[in-house]
């Protein structure tokens, strides 16, 4: 049973007359299944809640979800002044862990942004829409192909997004009794550290030395570790975990070496 998570953004396209619209996708981390793409005329905090509403209503509870720090999707970094958004709130209200990119660092959602280079591209070689109406029209055309006829490169023996979606047991809020997923905390200490026991074995996970007594939220599937900064939210890692090593490094660059002083 692996835990499901939504990731959502938005992008934006062009009416016939050069009107600017949006679209807001919701795609199911795992599967790349796209859960919901629809078209607007700006995205609102009430839009997300309810094309949201639709997508569980539909596909079910999912553990998480994966979003950027737009203010349709969070207030955690306008100052922490108005309190949760509308979104935010049904969040906590289905019990639903929240997780964000870390700001300036947009590619912790790169596979919905992959998916909207993919819609795009398709967008590009139909007929440009003249209305939302046909814009939608088109979007749920590219969707039904997406999920159900179009191999994904990135998924086991080139499968669509649908196979692997229907094929793998899902687990929402109410059921996190999977011993293979387990949500723990930490703080970071003095090293830039926390750590991890996976199969008996204590890991050491770098996160880095300015983190230092930062409160951590740790996510772990199998091997697959996510960890998030428990008062901000932001992903502070985001890797799969070598059983063979301690040290489990950030991949950061090093600094340039020393040089030794002449004598």
């Amino acid at each position: 049973m692996h835990e499901t998570r939504d990731g959502s953004d938005f992008t934006h396209w062009r009416l016939a007359n050069g009107t600017h619209v949006e679209i807001l996708c919701w795609l199911d981390d795992c599967s790349r299944l796209a859960l919901s793409v629809t078209a607007h005329r700006r995205i609102t905090g009430t839009i997300v809640v309810t094309e949201f509403t639709k997508t569980i209503a539909e596909h079910g509870i999912p553990y998480s979800t994966l979003t950027d720090n737009g203010m349709v999707f969070t207030t955690r970094f306008a100052g922490g002044k108005g309190g949760r958004n509308g979104f935010e709130a049904e969040l906590h209200r289905y019990g639903i862990t929240q997780i964000n990119s870390t700001p300036n660092h947009p590619t912790t959602c790169g596979k919905v942004e992959r998916f909207h280079q993919t819609l795009k591209k398709w967008l590009t070689s139909q007929p440009r829409p003249a209305t939302i109406a046909e814009l939608q029209t088109q979007l749920d055309a590219f969707t039904d192909e997406y999920n159900h006829r179009r191999p994904h490169r990135s998924l086991p023996h080139r499968a669509t997004p649908a196979v692997i979606y229907i094929s793998r047991p899902k687990a929402d809020p109410a059921t996190r009794i999977d011993t293979h997923n387990r949500v723990r905390t930490d703080r970071v200490d003095q090293a830039g550290s926390i750590t991890l026991r996976v199969n008996g074995r204590l890991h050491h996970i770098g996160i880095g030395r300015h983190h230092y007594r930062t409160r951590v939220l740790i996510l772990a599937q199998d091997h697959h570790i996510t960890v998030i900064n428990a008062t901000t939210g932001e992903i502070l890692r985001d890797f799969t975990l070598d059983p063979t090593r301690d040290y489990q490094p950030t991949g950061a660059p090093k600094g340039p070496k020393r040089k030794k002083p002449q004598t």
